[in-house]
């Protein structure tokens, strides 16, 4: 009995020897499990954080490649707009061409159409003939309008200084039948003028016509103002002349004393009888000498009792 007893108690020391070891090796489990957990919640944490930063790092620098892009591409159309600025600035500058001679029916449509080929052309301005040149043209019966000269205005004064010298003297048509291609171009670029010094040329003589047409308009009307006031003045001369007679009064007839000019073919006798008597007075001269000679010549012939030379 005490065999057994001792058995049993051997078999429970076992038993829970083997429950402790259990509930040891169950309890580090645990505490492996709860370690592991915790290693992986702070390397997820840690993950996370450095995928924040990460992600951080790469926005701060996609903006900065955004804001050095949209930079680089403020200055880029800086310099273009400059650029443009200063290009559009030199096109702007206008350049003037002289024309020295303008073939009879030439017109501006025609000067567009042959300079337009070479460059873009502004305002033109051709010189009409004088009014008196025109009115000699209707009263022979031509009524057309020709023109002297011509300015011609380019948008870029470096075309009109190429045109200039590369047309001047040149025919003025390409073809041999094309029209005014026997005459020529008398071309020549007008440095540093304007259309104002133009206009102001033009508005100059303007003036200075409207200035001759008051002086003659005023003439003509003093004129007309003398010649009615002596118009009245004979016919009240008339009237009285008249009554006088009426009365039987003596009237005298006033006479004008005037010279009238001398006509051509008296001047010219005038003046061959003034070379007649300049003619007869050198002679009479000549004949005077020729006898003071002959008697200084007697003189010595008789005081030198020597016969006087004939």
């Amino acid at each position: 009995m005490r065999r057994f007893a001792h058995v049993k108690q051997m078999e429970r020391r076992e038993e829970d020897e083997d429950t402790k070891a259990i509930a040891q090796s169950e309890d580090e489990e645990e505490q492996d499990y709860d370690d592991e957990e915790e290693k992986r919640e702070d390397g997820d944490d840690d993950e996370e954080e450095e995928e924040e930063e990460g992600a951080a790092a790469d926005k701060r620098d996609d903006k900065d490649k955004d804001v050095s892009d949209k930079d680089a591409a403020e200055v880029k159309e800086k310099k273009k707009k400059k650029i443009k600025n200063v290009f559009q600035d030199r096109k702007c500058v206008p350049g003037i061409i002289y024309l020295g001679h303008i073939p009879p029916r030439f017109r501006p449509k025609h000067l567009r159409n042959l300079l337009s080929v070479y460059g873009e052309i502004g305002r033109i301005f051709l010189q009409p003939e004088d009014r008196q040149v025109r009115k000699r043209k209707k009263k022979a019966g031509l009524r057309r309008c020709d023109f002297t000269e011509g300015w011609v205005e380019f948008r870029d004064k470096r075309v009109a200084k190429k045109v200039a010298a590369s047309l001047h003297n040149t025919p003025m048509g390409t073809r041999k039948r094309q029209r005014f291609s026997s005459d020529l171009w008398c071309m020549k670029y007008l440095h540093r003028f304007q259309w104002i010094h133009l206009s102001e040329r033009l508005a100059y003589e303007q003036t200075v016509l409207n200035q001759r047409l008051r002086t003659e308009v005023s003439q003509a009307k003093r004129e007309t103002n003398f010649y009615l006031n002596n118009v009245e003045k004979s016919a009240h001369l008339d009237k009285l002349r008249k009554k006088r007679q009426r009365d039987g009064e003596q009237v005298e007839e006033k006479t004008w004393d005037f010279t009238q000019r001398q006509t051509e073919e008296e001047i010219q006798m005038k003046k061959k009888k003034k070379k007649d008597s300049v003619s007869q007075k050198h002679l009479e001269k000549a004949h005077l000498m020729e006898q003071k000679s002959q008697s200084n010549v007697s003189l010595l012939a008789k005081i030198f009792n020597s016969k006087p030379s004939q």
